[in-house]
């Protein structure tokens, strides 16, 4: 049985000792009351799950607790307990909000039943009301932080275009917070109730991020052992977010136009279209401008998507947020206790923050690491950040013999990695390339093997 406090009201001081007895033996907190004004003391003083009242008292009895019940906490279930098989009473009981009555004489155990039943339904509520809090809490406009009027401008955009269906372009450079901001247009949209699907499109092969889109008929191709809906199918009425919308091929973008165009899809190995209602939202670190203008992207899909454009700014154009920024990753690891020295947060300000917010919170897990419960201090950021030179190149001497721009690839490629302990998604970020640029880079110049 869930954890509760119940509160039992009966004139009979007997009935009141055994319903306690019975009720503390299973690990619930019991409070007796042996008349109805005793019982509205109580009230006044502590909250209640569930209230076991008699109805015939002397004085208040309990069909005036209940409504006095109801009316200062009407999330607290009553149960009324009556010696008389009363059907006047019991409907009029039930009306004023009783979730049941029960008839004397009665056994304890379906008493503890429904008292079961209330308390399970009490424990899901709570639940259920805790999920959307932290939905809402991570999801919404409150987890994008900044004060400065570029952010201002951003939140504006994304007021006035949620209670739209018009496709979004999100555009700025990696680790400014561009999903964030689809999930809060989402969020803030009469989608909310409906899924939200993120597909990073720079992160899969062609043809595996078409089945992943669009789906796949049985035997559409090797290894597609069963029918399989694309994400567009499965968003329903809801939102799917396409990251890195710049990076897919010419044929993927042939196929996401008619999507686009016709709102409908075809499953890889079918010709039977189906209808979507998700909305799109995209986003790109790339200038799809320069792209259309070298053939590299179809300009009917560039004009599909950039219907209603958001740039976000980089950190290093918003350094005025960087307090905001560092404080409410303190509190989302809970480590107020950790704030930073007004050294360190100097030097976190005169940084130019290539890798942008994403880049300012790794930062800050590190530093608390090495803080270890402490204020974070300068010499818990990173060399670089502090100024000093990592992974210095030293200049050539007289008679070496100069280091071709391929072996220099190598290096850099190399180094990045090392610095973000081989994680390829942050060493891309660190170079300023998208992950799929650094897989070919890698394949290209055979992994990060010795020299």
């Amino acid at each position: 049985m869930k954890q509760g406090k119940i509160l039992i009201v009966d004139d009979e001081r007997r009935m009141c000792s055994v319903l306690k007895a019975a009720f503390e033996t299973i690990g619930l907190t019991v409070t007796t009351a042996y008349s109805g004004e005793a019982a509205l003391a109580a009230l006044n003083v502590d909250q209640f799950d569930v209230v076991i009242s008699d109805i015939k008292m002397p004085g208040m009895d309990g069909v005036q607790v209940l409504e006095q019940v109801k009316a200062q906490n009407p999330e607290c279930e009553v149960v009324l307990i009556t010696a008389y098989a009363d059907a006047q009473t019991a409907v009029r009981a039930m009306k004023l909000g009783a979730f049941d009555y029960i008839i004397k004489p009665f056994e304890i155990d379906e008493l503890r039943v429904k008292v079961n039943h209330i308390l399970e339904k009490r424990h899901l509520a709570h639940e259920n009301r805790e999920l959307k809090r932290q939905l809402k809490s991570r999801f919404s406009m409150e987890n994008i932080i900044g004060s400065g009027k570029s952010m201002q401008r951003v939140y504006q955009m994304i007021e006035k275009v949620a209670g739209s269906s018009a496709t979004v372009l999100l555009r700025g450079e990696s680790g400014t917070g561009k999903e964030l901001v689809a999930r809060a247009i989402h969020q803030l949209s009469e989608r909310k109730s409906e899924p939200f699907i993120a597909v990073n499109c720079a992160a899969l092969p062609e043809t595996l991020l078409e089945s992943e889109l669009f789906g796949h008929e049985k035997g559409a191709f090797t290894g597609a052992e069963a029918q399989r809906k694309g994400q567009f199918e499965t968003a329903g009425a809801g939102t799917i977010f396409l990251d890195e919308i710049g990076d897919i091929s010419q044929a993927t973008q042939v196929k996401l136009l008619r999507v686009l165009q016709e709102h409908q899809v075809v499953r890889l190995g079918s010709s039977e279209p189906i209808d979507i209602r998700a909305r799109t939202i995209a986003a790109t670190n790339r200038s799809l401008e320069e792209m259309v203008r070298n053939n590299e992207y179809r300009e009917d899909l560039y004009y599909r998507i950039n219907v209603f454009p958001i740039q976000l700014p980089p950190l290093r154009e918003r350094m005025e947020d960087i307090p905001d920024l560092v404080a409410h990753f303190l509190h989302a690891r809970n480590a107020q206790g950790c704030r930073p020295s007004s050294r360190m947060l100097k030097l976190l300000m005169e940084y130019s923050w290539p890798g942008n917010v994403r880049e300012l919170e790794n930062v800050i897990e590190r530093a608390l690491i090495l803080s270890a419960g402490k204020p974070i201090q300068p010499e818990d950021l990173p060399p670089h950040i502090r100024g000093e030179a990592e992974l210095p190149i030293a200049p050539p001497q007289s008679g070496d013999q100069i280091m071709t721009l391929e072996r220099m690839e190598q290096q850099m490629l190399r180094r990045a990695l090392a610095q973000t302990d081989g994680n390829k998604s942050k060493a891309a970020e660190l170079l300023g390339i998208t992950r799929r640029q650094l897989y070919s880079k890698l394949e290209r110049l055979g992994g990060t093997g010795s020299e």
